[in-house]
């Protein structure tokens, strides 16, 4: 229990009248007066506040699964215990939601009236908030605090309601979820090229009758001799192969793009159909919330990407698996069928990047140890021209095994640097120093492809349906 707005004001005029006393008696006798007055007010007011006021409970209901930067609705059920006779004179409400999470709701007034009902009536005044996670990962709801006034304002008294939530956040998937399971539709929603057409691929399907803009190295000659006529071969993308994911989760893809995250919109401070309830609620802050902007790390639209091209993988009929390395080892074995994705996701859904040093070298070898048959590796990091050297042995084992594709994510800053035009001597050398890193990764990348492996460089915005498109292309290829 802690001193009110009440007490403060007493104590303020108590000190008032104390000046006064040193040059009047009469203003002595009145400070006197006062506090042998006052004391047993504040005294009975605190006892009131302390033994006769009745406390809160509370129930919270949020769902467990949210995705990130979405707004999502929590609703708070407050109602007495009715183990004591009085109700606070004013009772205010702060939901103590996690670290990660914006909300600006609280603190909130509520009224008496909602409260101060039968035992046996409907007791619960309800209210409704919006909260936006900004970050993945578990979190937990731990308590509700309400603070109570005593009657005559003189002290205050927090008052905790255990009221445990507990849940996950996700990466927002609005493409999967608006898909309906139609691969096609989902491609073209993210903007991809599927440039798949008849008579290419690997696995035969079926014969048909030749038609205008069928290429000619398509058409059967022994089927066509048979029935007179003209009768084309027609394949389909190959099936029940592997893709392997290793994602860098240290310092390599642990920054910040600027122009990167997810924007800010408003969000309103009422929710639409609330319950009758909500309206002895009073103080929830009034106008509209703005939704800051998510800020994602080159980690996060590399998890995002592999899970987007995961689910395609698996619409396709391919084997999943992926790994981890740098800040967090993470090793999901391959697994096929749609059932398979949420286990990735619950799997990854947590893993953050962290400004930590990552071994390229280790995570190949401990995937060339765990796999068992031909793979997709996809590995995406921020390759640097001293990888060449580094990973020259370990780089050569996987392409006698594997298909290995080297994603690299482009470093924004360093190419603005490089177009620039320098006013002075040191920004010329920032330029040319920046022209010189970027020009040797560009080496790098040909040296590999050289090599026989396959490279990829995009923007953190690009990196899904490049990723996406990219594999495509290697289905449709036959490299596998």
């Amino acid at each position: 229990m802690k001193p009110g707005a009440g007490f403060f004001t007493a104590v303020l005029l108590w000190l008032f009248l104390g000046g006064a006393a040193f040059f009047s008696e009469t203003a002595l006798l009145v400070w006197l007066l006062f506090v042998v007055c006052l004391l047993p007010f504040v005294i009975m007011d605190g006892l009131v506040l302390l033994l006769l006021t009745d406390t809160m409970e509370a129930e919270r209901e949020v769902a467990g699964a949210l995705a990130l930067g979405e707004k999502s609705v929590v609703t708070l059920s407050v109602r007495r215990s009715f183990r004591r006779p009085f109700l606070a004179r004013s009772i205010r409400l702060f939901d103590i939601y996690p670290d990660g999470f914006e909300c600006s709701a609280f603190p909130v007034k509520i009224a008496r009236a909602a409260l101060d009902a039968p035992k046996n009536t409907f007791p619960a005044a309800v209210f409704e908030y919006s909260i936006v996670p900004l970050e993945r990962g578990p979190w937990e709801f731990s308590f509700v605090q309400f603070l109570f006034g005593s009657p005559l304002g003189f002290w205050r008294r927090k008052i905790v309601s255990s009221c445990a939530s507990r849940g996950r956040t996700f990466p927002d998937f609005k493409k999967l979820a608006g898909s309906g399971g139609d691969l096609k539709g989902v491609l073209e929603q993210a903007g991809l090229k599927d440039k798949r057409r008849r008579g290419q691929g690997m696995e035969f399907m079926s014969l048909r009758e030749y038609q205008k803009g069928d290429v000619v190295k398509s058409i059967d000659w022994r089927a066509t001799g048979r029935r007179g006529k003209f009768i084309v071969r027609e394949y389909q993308e190959e099936q029940d192969q592997q893709i392997l994911f290793l994602l860098d989760s240290g310092y390599r893809l642990h920054r910040i793009e600027e122009g990167s995250g997810i924007p800010g919109a408003a969000l309103p401070d009422a929710v639409p159909g609330a319950p009758p309830a909500d309206a002895a609620l009073p103080g929830a802050v009034p106008g509209r919330q703005i939704r800051p902007a998510v800020l994602r790390t080159q980690f996060d639209s590399a998890l995002e990407a592999a899970f987007l091209l995961s689910w395609v993988a698996l619409k396709h009929g391919d084997g999943v698996a992926a790994g981890c390395f740098g800040a967090e080892e993470r090793w999901l074995p391959p697994r096929k069928g749609m059932s398979a994705l949420p286990s990735l996701m619950r799997g990854l859904y947590d893993v953050k990047s962290a400004p930590v040093p990552s071994s390229l070298f280790s995570a190949m070898e401990g995937a060339l140890a765990r796999l068992r048959r031909r793979t997709f590796i996809i590995m995406i990091s921020n390759f640097r021209e001293e990888d060449g050297e580094s990973l020259s042995w370990i780089l050569r084992r996987i392409r006698r095994r594997h298909l290995l594709l080297l994603v690299s994510l482009r470093e924004a800053e360093a190419e603005t640097l490089a177009r620039r035009r320098p006013q002075n001597g040191e920004e010329a050398l920032e330029t040319a120093a920046a022209f010189s890193y970027l020009s040797a990764r560009k080496r790098l990348y040909k040296n590999w492809e050289h090599l026989g492996l396959l490279t990829l460089e995009c923007s953190q915005a690009e990196l899904s349906s490049s990723l996406i498109n990219r594999y495509l292309e290697v289905k449709r290829s036959g490299a596998l």
